[in-house]
């Protein structure tokens, strides 16, 4: 994005970049995370730009290792909303819905209990805290804090076969009547103007993959000056300079407190999607399959931004994009 990294946090460049951990190193990344949450930034304080970038910088480097630090930040910027002290430790976000156990919340006297199977926990091994979504008896969603340590929570065997990501397993956990801290009121959690920041925070990690992949392409471009591969470099230029420009717009709209937070996120959650799947595709075209196979580094960003991505929900963000764009009493273009 623009806005350099110098000027990140309050954190030097160099710093940020010397302190990075290699690709692989989770415990690292969690260090770091919590080293860069004391910050207590969050989408919409003025810094959303500069927040964002550090997170694109830090995928360039490598999505693993983003992918364990986002989340943590993203923790810490709810709570910070929620003018919550975040316990020390590392954190995650558990907001999937859905399975043949959900998690629900009962009342045990002045306090809450947390009783279900929450899937797609990442990390959960590796984590000390977590926020989890659940049902309340009133039926109205609403966010927690859980100890992952306390008495009565099960972090289940993941499963996980995946190829890309590998780092970082994401699998269920079991909650039997676990005391946990209400976040917010009931719907707090997804209404907020930050629900739609932090995914668009999200996809600033994924430009920062498709960035670091297309810089391959760049590479090869430069040594070879073959017209087909300087082609793909071209139509990856557009589709990174229009991530760009959608993703600072967005900062902008977050910093001025401007309403459509939500339409904007799915906008550009959307653009960076498609610009990821079609790099990732050009790539494989200029550099054919020798990077695939034989380079490491390369190898596993494709595969961990493939799997990335994923969180886009396709067809389903694009009905509810629509949905909201239908609604406008006039165009909104």
């Amino acid at each position: 994005m623009n806005t350099p990294l110098t000027a990140t946090l309050g954190i030097t460049d160099s710093e940020v970049l010397n302190a990075l951990p290699s690709p692989g190193d989770i415990a690292g990344a969690l260090a770091l995370a919590q080293d860069l949450g004391t910050r207590r930034a969050y989408p919409g304080d003025g810094t959303t730009g500069e927040q964002w970038g550090l997170l694109a910088a830090i995928a360039a480097h490598d999505l693993g290792i983003v992918r364990a630090i986002e989340p943590h930040l993203d923790a810490v910027a709810i709570l910070t909303q929620a003018n919550i002290d975040p316990l020390p430790g590392a954190w995650g976000v558990f907001a999937s819905e859905g399975g043949s156990d959900p998690v629900r919340a009962t009342r045990v006297g002045e306090g809450w209990a947390l009783t279900g199977t929450k899937r797609w926990c990442s990390l959960a091994a590796r984590l000390d805290h977590a926020l989890v979504t659940a049902q309340t008896q009133s039926g109205n969603p609403r966010l927690f804090a859980l100890d992952l340590r306390a008495p009565g929570v099960t972090i289940l065997d993941p499963k996980w076969a995946a190829l890309g990501l590998r780092e970082i397993p994401s699998g269920p956990v079991r909650c039997a009547s676990v005391p946990a801290a209400g976040v917010g009121a009931s719907g707090w959690y997804s209404a907020r103007p930050g629900f739609a920041w932090g995914g668009v925070g999200v996809a600033a990690c994924w430009f920062g993959g498709a960035v670091a992949i297309a810089r391959s392409v760049r590479e090869a471009a430069a040594r070879a000056h073959n017209p087909h591969t300087l082609a793909h470099l071209g139509a990856m230029d557009t589709l990174l300079h229009a991530c760009r420009l959608a993703l600072n717009d967005a900062a902008r709209q977050a910093d001025n407190q401007e309403p459509g937070g939500k339409l904007t996120a799915w906008r550009v959650r959307g653009l960076v999607a498609r610009a990821c799947e079609d790099i990732i595709h050009r790539a494989g075209h200029s550099l054919g399959p020798g990077p695939l196979a034989h380079d490491a580094e390369h190898a596993k960003r494709v595969s961990d931004l493939s799997l990335y991505i994923r969180q886009h929900h396709g067809e389903a963000d694009d009905a509810a994009q629509g949905e909201a764009v239908a609604g406008f009493g006039s165009t909104p273009w």
